[in-house]
C-alpha cells in the first residue's frame, strides 16, 4: 500500500551539509511533494532532541513513513530505525538519503549543483519510501557452539571468553601444539613476560573448562549450512570429525616475511639473519652473545624488510616491527655487556607508550641512521665481518661505512601461506594485502560478508599481541551476542522468488557467492529457493533471471523504478540569496524549527550578555549541554561573543544584532 503520510527531515550536519546545500529551500520544496505531511530542515538530525521531535511528529501527525536526508546510512541507519520503531511505525518504512558525502562533500565547489543533486536524491527517497513494505526481522534457531580456527594467543583467549559465556567451543589448530608465534617468541615487550609462560597459563585455564575441545594436527576440510547451523568437517590426524556450530571465529594469525636470497645479503652469509631467528639466539645464549662459535660485539638492524615496498607486493607497514626490533636490542643490552647497535631505519613507528622503548634505546647508546627506499643499505660480505654502506639522510646523505658482526633483518608480517585455502572454504574475501577483509574497519571491524563468520587477530592485518587479542575478543563478544539466546535475528533484506514465473534455469545459483539458492520441487516443477540465513540481499541474482522472478525485499522493482523517476524529475532551484532572503535587523534570526533549548537560551540572553555557567544556572541544565548548544548557535549566527566577564574567567555571549 502506498504511503500517504510521509515526514521529511533535512539535516544541516553542523554546516557539513548546509554550507553547500541550500537545506532551507529544499525543506520548503519537499513540503509540496505528494504524500509529504511535514518537511523540516534540522541542525543535527541524529541529536537526542531532534530524534524526540521526529518521534513526536510521527505520533501527533500519524505519519506512516519518514525520510531523513543527512550523512551516510552506514552511520545512522540503526539510529533512525530506532526512532521509527519507538514511534510506532515499521523501521523499514524509513529511508535515509546521503546528501553529505554524495552532495555537499562531493560538490563543495559547486553549491548550486550540490543542491540540485540533493533535491533529486531526496525526491527519490520520498518516492521509494512511498512504496516501501513493512518487513519483519527474521528469527532462526542457532547452535550455542562456536568453532575457533587457529589456536594462537588470540584464539586461545577468545575461546576462554566464549566458553565462559556458556558456549561449547571447538578449538581447531593445524600445528601439533597450541600457542602460535607467541609460544616461541621469548620475552614480550611492554609486559616483559615470557611468551611460553603466557601460552601455558592460557592453556591451563582451557584445560579447567569442560566446554572447550582442542583439536591439534587438525585441518578444516569443508563447511556447509548457514549462520546458526554450520556443519564443519575437520580432519584430525587423518580422522574426519563433523562439528555442528552456530558461528565460526577465524584467528589463524600471520607469517613472518621470508627474505629472498641475496636480499640485504640474506643466505649469502650466515651472519645475516631475521629478527625471529635473532630472538631465538638471544634466548639460547647467556653470559656472552655468540653465533656460530664467534662472539658478537656489533649488531646492525635493518628495518622495513619486506614491507612498505613501493614496487613490491607488501606496500603496507607492519606497525609492530620497529617496536619488536628496539625491544630485542634492549634485551641484548640487559643480558649481555659491551654490545654496540646500529639501527638502519626508514621511519621509526613506535606509537603510544612504545615510544618509551625508543627513548630507552637511545639512552643506551644505540645509533639510529635514516635511509630512503631508493638508496637502501648495501651489504658487503667479508670473511670475518660484514660491511654496510648506507647514506644517512639526516647528515646530508653522507655515505657511511659500518662493520658488524651480525646483521638482523627486521621482517614484517605477511598473510599466512594457507590464507587462500581458508578463504576458499569459508568464502572470506582477501584484500590487496592478502589478509582477510572485514566489512568495515570502523563500523564492522570483525564481521565478514558471510553471516556468522568472524575474524580476529593478525589474520586481518598486522597487529601487536594486545591489539590481536582485543580484536579476537571483539569477535567473541559479537558471536555471543548473536547466539546467546539459542536463536539469531537477521535482516529481512533478502532475495524473494516468484514461484509462478521461476523456471529454474540455475543462473541465479551460479552467480550467488554465498550458496544461498538451491532448487526445490513445488507443484510439480523445479523452482529456486532462497536460504534466508545465508542470503545477504546483495541482489546479484535478480538481473540474471530471464523471467524476472527474483526481487530483493526493501529494494523491489517498484521502489527502484520510483527512485529513478524521482531523481530524474526537473527542478527549479533558486540561488540561495534569493530563496532564503531574511532581515537581520532583529535581535536574532528566527529560531522556529530549531531545538527548543535554543529558544530557551535566546530568552535568557534578551536582557544582557551572560557566561555559560550563568546560562546553565538560569535554565537549570548542565554546563556541558549549554556549551554544546552555545557553540552551535554561534556557528549559525544566532549569538556572538561579548567579551570577558569582570573576573576575565569566562566569555560572555549575547544575541546577534
Amino acid at each position: 500500500m502506498m504511503k500517504q503520510r510521509i515526514g521529511v527531515y533535512i539535516c544541516h550536519c553542523g554546516g557539513n551539509i548546509s554550507d553547500y546545500v541550500d537545506v532551507e529551500q529544499l525543506g520548503k520544496l519537499m513540503a509540496k511533494e505528494d504524500g509529504v505531511i511535514i518537511s523540516k530542515d534540522v541542525v543535527f538530525a541524529c541529536s537526542d532532541s531532534t530524534q524526540k521531535d521526529i518521534e513526536k511528529d510521527i505520533k501527533e501527525m500519524n505519519l506512516d513513513a519518514i525520510v531523513v536526508a543527512s550523512c551516510s546510512p552506514k552511520l545512522h541507519t540503526h539510529t533512525f530505525r530506532g526512532v521509527a520503531e519507538r514511534a510506532g511505525i515499521n523501521p523499514y518504512n524509513y529511508v535515509q538519503v546521503n546528501v553529505r558525502e554524495q552532495c555537499s562533500w562531493a560538490h563543495s565547489d559547486k553549491p548550486m549543483d550540490a543542491t540540485i543533486k540533493a533535491y533529486g536524491l531526496i525526491r527519490a527517497g520520498i518516492n521509494r519510501v512511498s512504496h516501501s513494505e513493512a518487513l519483519e526481522i527474521i528469527e532462526i534457531m542457532a547452535q550455542k557452539a562456536v568453532a575457533v580456527v587457529g589456536a594462537g594467543v588470540s584464539g586461545l583467549r577468545a575461546a576462554i571468553d566464549l566458553a565462559r559465556m556458556g558456549n561449547q567451543v571447538y578449538l581447531i589448530e593445524k600445528e601439533a601444539e597450541v600457542g602460535g608465534k607467541v609460544l616461541t617468541s621469548g620475552k614480550l615487550f611492554m609486559t616483559g613476560e615470557n611468551g611460553k609462560e603466557v601460552i601455558d597459563r592460557l592453556y591451563q585455564r582451557i584445560k579447567e573448562m569442560n566446554n572447550i575441545n582442542i583439536f591439534t594436527n587438525a585441518n578444516l576440510e569443508n563447511i556447509s549450512g548457514s549462520f546458526g547451523n554450520f556443519m564443519i568437517d575437520v580432519n584430525v590426524a587423518g580422522e574426519l570429525l563433523k562439528l555442528n556450530v552456530g558461528s565460526v571465529l577465524v584467528t589463524t594469525g600471520f607469517d613472518f616475511y621470508q627474505p629472498k636470497e641475496g636480499e640485504y645479503g640474506y643466505q649469502l652469509s650466515d651472519k645475516v639473519i631475521t629478527l625471529p631467528q635473532f630472538n631465538k639466539l638471544i634466548n639460547s645464549n647467556s653470559g656472552k652473545l655468540t653465533y656460530n662459535g664467534k662472539t658478537i660485539k656489533t649488531i646492525a638492524y635493518i628495518y622495513c624488510v619486506g614491507n612498505r615496498q613501493s614496487k613490491g607486493e607488501n606496500k603496507y607497514c607492519s606497525r609492530q616491527c620497529c617496536t619488536a626490533a628496539i625491544y630485542s636490542s634492549l634485551n641484548v643490552h640487559e643480558k649481555f655487556e659491551g654490545i654496540k647497535a646500529f639501527h638502519l631505519y626508514r621511519d621509526i613507528r613506535t606509537y603510544g607508550k612504545q615510544e618509551l622503548l625508543y627513548q630507552e634505546s637511545s639512552r643506551k647508546g644505540d645509533v639510529y641512521i635514516k635511509f630512503e627506499e631508493k638508496e637502501p643499505p648495501v651489504i658487503e660480505v667479508n670473511e670475518d665481518k660484514l660491511s654496510i654502506k648506507v647514506k644517512d639522510y639526516l647528515t646530508s646523505k653522507k655515505e657511511l661505512m659500518l662493520d658488524a658482526d651480525l646483521v638482523v633483518l627486521v621482517t614484517g608480517m605477511v598473510s599466512r601461506s594457507d590464507s587462500s585455502d581458508i578463504s576458499g572454504k569459508l568464502k572470506i574475501p582477501i584484500g590487496n594485502d592478502k589478509f582477510f577483509n572485514e566489512i568495515h574497519p570502523k563500523l564492522k571491524p570483525v564481521e565478514t560478508v558471510i553471516k556468522g563468520i568472524y575474524i580476529g587477530g593478525a589474520c586481518q592485518g598486522p597487529k601487536n599481541i594486545s591489539e590481536s587479542v582485543q580484536s579476537a575478543l571483539s569477535g567473541a563478544a559479537k558471536i555471543n551476542a548473536a547466539i546467546c539466546k539459542g536463536s539469531i535475528e537477521l535482516e529481512p533484506i533478502v532475495a524473494r522468488i516468484n514461484s509462478e514465473t521461476c523456471i529454474w534455469c540455475n543462473k541465479c545459483s551460479e552467480v550467488c557467492e554465498f550458496d544461498a539458492i538451491k532448487p526445490i520441487e513445488s507443484n510439480g516443477k523445479m523452482i529456486a529457493e532462497v536460504n534466508i540465513s545465508s542470503c545477504t540481499g546483495c541482489g546479484i541474482c535478480a538481473p540474471v533471471c530471464p523471467t524476472n522472478a527474483i526481487e530483493v525485499a526493501h529494494f523491489t522493482d517498484n521502489e527502484i523504478e520510483s527512485m529513478i523517476d524521482g531523481f530524474a524529475s526537473p527542478v527549479n532551484i533558486l540561488p540561495r540569496e534569493h530563496a532564503n532572503s531574511k532581515t537581520s535587523s532583529s535581535k536574532a534570526q528566527s529560531l522556529a524549527g530549531y531545538p527548543k533549548i535554543w529558544r530557551t537560551i535566546a530568552n535568557v540572553l534578551t536582557e544582557k550578555p551572560l557566561t555559560i555557567p550563568q546560562i546553565a544556572e538560569q535554565i537549570n541544565i548542565s554546563v556541558q549541554d549549554v556549551t554544546w548548544n552555545i557553540m552551535t548557535m554561534n556557528r549559525y549566527g544566532f549569538i556572538e561573543p561579548a567579551g570577558l566577564d569582570d573576573d576575565e574567567a569566562y566569555y560572555m555571549y549575547k544575541l546577534k544584532k
